[in-house]
């Protein structure tokens, strides 16, 4: 039966028990508000893994813009109702003083890999994102940890601070849940008025047009503006982004010639919505 944790103290004297035993322990950081892409990761977890345990904390530190954290979803019974049909070992959902005590004073930063894109247009935002990581995969002590591929970025990121501060555990990317009509599934989905949720699945209707056309050897740059165009033809109001980037270090491209990544992110019915694909 699943147990509900919200401190460290006892989430790691559950974690050394197991550990005793010999077991091998995965974690799935979330923000709640889970859906299939989520559970796609547990399952993953699940397969590889003795013991599963999912975190759900909606971290302050990695939103610049205080409306977008209020109006985050929170859920957290449903959520739980649907880690125990999986057979979730441990949630984990601790309150803000726990992750962030009185007197918190330190960061972890990624230099780099974060100044693009999401970087970009969120500042602050990938310090917030290594910090809690780095914080979530010290309390849990996991062995791995799952993580989706719709946030690429996000996931070269954590591969990246892993690797620099040599922390003992396997990051695990897994493949984008999509809806049926191909909209990457997201929490932020359910904020998608009928319209814009017809709308929105154009996004990766038009990066996949956009892969093709790259594989082809068509130039980049006309490529990316045709994309552009189309995105706000098909009625997203504004297009932050639509980039070719290598997949590991994702610096910019101007000739497909090694293994790269289509990123976007755009807006619409005043929703922001991101995905990548492989190219």
């Amino acid at each position: 039966m699943m147990q509900i944790l919200r401190t460290v103290g006892e989430l790691r004297t559950r974690v050394r028990g197991w550990k005793a035993d010999g077991r091998q322990v995965g974690v799935v950081p979330t923000m709640g508000a889970l859906h299939e892409g989520h559970m796609s990761l547990v399952r993953a977890a699940k397969r590889g893994c003795d013991r599963v345990i999912v975190t759900i904390f909606v971290n302050p530190m990695q939103f610049n813009n205080p409306d977008d954290l209020a109006k985050y979803p929170r859920t957290e019974d449903h959520d739980a109702a649907m880690l125990a049909a999986e057979g979730v070992d441990l949630l984990f959902a601790p309150l803000p003083d726990e992750v962030y005590p009185k007197g918190f004073a330190s960061k972890v930063s990624v230099s780099g890999i974060t100044a693009p894109m999401e970087g970009a247009m969120r500042p602050g935002h990938f310090d917030g994102v290594a910090t809690v990581v780095a914080k979530l995969f010290g309390m849990t002590q996991a062995d791995r940890a799952y993580f989706g591929q719709k946030d690429w970025q996000q996931l070269q990121v954590v591969k990246r601070m892993v690797a620099d501060l040599n922390l003992p555990v396997e990051v695990v990317g897994c493949e984008t849940i999509r809806e049926h009509d191909g909209l990457a599934m997201s929490s932020r989905n359910v904020r998608l008025d009928p319209l814009s949720r017809a709308q929105a699945p154009a996004l990766y209707k038009v990066m996949t047009r956009a892969a093709t056309a790259l594989r082809d050897g068509g130039a980049p740059a006309a490529v990316l503006g045709q994309a552009r165009e189309d995105l706000r033809l098909a009625g997203f109001t504004e297009v932050e982004y639509i980039d070719l980037r290598t997949a590991a270090m994702l610096d910019p491209m101007e000739v497909l010639d090694a293994p790269a990544r289509l990123l976007a992110a755009a807006w619409i019915g005043g929703v922001r919505l991101i995905d990548n694909i492989p190219v």
